[in-house]
């Protein structure tokens, strides 16, 4: 299919509101809770939320964002709690052209800053989200839904990063321009790994290095799903190492893969624009 061809707005009809239920029961299993059910689908859109689909042209909905928008210390913001693709359409571009349809939509009723979240543990995501959409980190957030019985979770406490994602063009571009930056050039490519043993020499240190790594196995998802300790060790490591650095003026400001693809890095420097986001 033609990207061209898909068209990305509003959820309007009942009949796709209820697509929409249908696919998140698709994605995420019948025994999903969060269920968003049609009449909030549709109710959030009167209040500055979004929620939007993409459409093939015979009007199978292919993809969906959903996002809600409030009031964060006397300011606007808005909080994207859901994006999904049905498999067969994913790697196309869709999920994309979902998220700038919805950081347009708040953009123009004069939102700064979108957040939501997502697992640190995940590389692919990581990448996604620090080198493809130029998010920040604005807080760590240890075992944010719990345990849960989810085969996805594996038993692991639920941590999630919390990103901001700036509405505004040229802060975007900054952003991404320091992620580019970074990652073609060799300015972190020594930089110590925040281990527990690195952290505990650090403490009290005057001079902190430029950028500091923290590091997480590329595909964590076996790990997981099998149920190993390992899993448990890099939860625990990449909690560290972040909520290190986070705590110490730095801001992630990339991800990167090692040579062989097996290892990931989130690359940690001081914030510096970073900082310029609310929190």
């Amino acid at each position: 299919m033609d990207r061209a061809e898909v068209e990305i707005r509003p959820l309007e009809t009942r009949a796709e509101l209820e697509a929409c239920v249908a696919l998140q029961q698709e994605i995420w299993g019948e025994a999903f809770t969060d269920i968003v059910p049609p009449s909030l689908l549709k109710v959030v859109q009167r209040i500055g939320g979004v929620s939007a689909g993409a459409f093939s042209p015979d009007g199978v909905l292919l993809g969906f964002v959903y996002g809600m928008t409030g009031v964060e210390r006397g300011r606007l913001v808005h909080w994207s709690d859901m994006l999904a693709v049905r498999s067969g359409n994913r790697n196309s571009g869709i999920g994309r052209r979902l998220k700038e349809y919805q950081r347009a939509a708040v953009r123009e009723l004069g939102v700064d800053v979108i957040y939501w979240t997502f697992d640190p543990l995940i590389a692919r995501n990581a990448h996604l989200n620090f080198n493809r959409f130029g998010v920040t980190a604005a807080e760590y957030v240890e075992d944010m839904y719990g345990i849960t019985a989810s085969a996805l979770h594996g038993g692991l406490p639920t941590d999630r990063l919390v990103v901001a994602w700036p509405t505004r063009d040229e802060e975007l571009a900054m952003r991404l321009a320091d992620a580019r930056r970074l990652l073609e050039s060799d300015d972190c490519a020594d930089a110590p790994i925040a281990t527990t043993a690195w952290l505990e020499s650090a403490v009290g240190a005057s001079i902190l290095p430029h950028c500091v790594r923290v590091e997480l196995p590329a595909n964590v998802e076996s790990l997981i799903l099998a149920g190993a300790d390992d899993a448990l060790r890099s939860r625990l490591a990449v909690r560290r190492g972040l909520q290190w650095g986070l705590a110490s003026g730095y801001g992630i400001t990339a991800f990167r893969f090692d040579d062989d693809g097996s290892r990931g890095y989130y690359l940690l420097t001081p914030a510096g624009r970073n900082a310029s986001l609310p929190r």
